[in-house]
């Protein structure tokens, strides 16, 4: 059993084949939620046979969508913790302890740096997120966060940026960060991001939309 102040969010469309392993090797680290996002197969029951949490959306709501729901369960489960990641078994299980390590210690945000980026978009976000704010791997799916940091902001997103907003936020508000290396293997099944025009429309917009949405200065804890 993990424990009880870790959430482990893992939204999932059609990922029967996957889901189940990936939260097998992930319950040890905390509470799993699994948000099944509209899926027309059994990811919900493989994920629940697991050993997971499972809130499911009755249509396809999408990938910021999935994560606010199961932001929304972490908190009312009470934990302290909580660490995003993929449901397709491209992230290393035992990267979550090093996650929640380096919160303890002093992160607010944890931010993986993945190995590959696909699209041309991909590395133009990146290039701008690493020249103004020092994040290189804005788009990587696993990433961790103090609950405090989304209670202070209210939402997880707002406007479909591809889990990037609340890092983000963090980050422009001036709040300790710590990144880390995310080995990925390689995907079952059709990347989140969809196909690759639709994909690269995706992360432009969020890109532009994210360098709109600057907060002002001001203080996660006392």
């Amino acid at each position: 059993m993990g424990r009880p102040d870790v959430a482990i969010i893992i939204p999932a469309l059609n990922e029967e084949a996957t889901v189940g392993a990936v939260v097998s090797a992930v319950r040890k680290y905390g509470q799993v939620i699994v948000v099944n996002d509209g899926s027309h197969d059994a990811t919900s029951s493989r994920a629940c046979e697991a050993g997971a949490t499972v809130v499911d959306h009755l249509g396809n709501r999408g990938y910021d969508a999935a994560l606010n729901t199961g932001f929304i369960k972490a908190r009312e489960l009470g934990c302290r913790y909580i660490v995003t990641m993929d449901a397709d078994g491209q992230h290393h299980p035992e990267i979550v302890q090093r996650y929640v390590e380096a919160m303890e210690k002093s992160a607010d945000v944890v931010l993986g740096i993945r190995n590959r980026k696909q699209r041309i978009s991909e590395h133009i976000f990146a290039a701008l997120t690493s020249a103004l704010y020092g994040v290189k791997d804005p788009l990587c799916g696993m990433k961790g966060y103090r609950a405090e940091v989304y209670d202070r902001l209210g939402h997880f997103d707002s406007y479909g940026s591809i889990g990037t907003e609340l890092a983000l936020y963090v980050v422009k508000i001036g709040h300790k960060f710590v990144q880390m290396p995310v080995p990925t293997w390689e995907r079952r099944g059709t990347t989140r991001f969809g196909s690759i025009l639709k994909g690269n429309y995706r992360i432009f917009r969020a890109m532009a939309l994210s360098f709109l949405k600057i907060k002002p200065k001001c203080h996660l804890r006392s």
